[in-house]
């Protein structure tokens, strides 16, 4: 089950949790964890290779949008995969 936010209320108060003690870890699926809790939208003006290479490098995940044919989804797909710390093998 999930919480919104009309189902937390937080009040101010002291606390011994650590900010190094707490972790922002999430499950997608039963099988991808993301260290950051973010995915992007899968918007024609927000979301093709590039920006999912930065989400995956920052734990999240980003969905490459559907106003593309399936050989250039499948183009933008094969970049963040080919992707390797900073590295892009077979850059064309």
């Amino acid at each position: 089950t999930a919480l919104t936010f009309d189902d937390v209320l937080l009040v101010p108060a002291f606390s011994d949790v650590l900010p190094r003690d707490t972790s922002l870890k999430t499950r997608l699926t039963r099988n991808i964890s993301l260290n950051m809790p973010l995915v992007s939208a899968a918007m024609d003006t927000v979301t093709e290779a590039r920006l999912a290479i930065a989400m995956a490098q920052m734990g999240g995940v980003g969905i490459i949008h559907k106003n593309l044919t399936v050989a250039e989804q499948a183009r933008e797909v094969a970049k963040v995969k080919r992707f390797e710390s900073g590295v892009v093998r077979d850059p064309i």
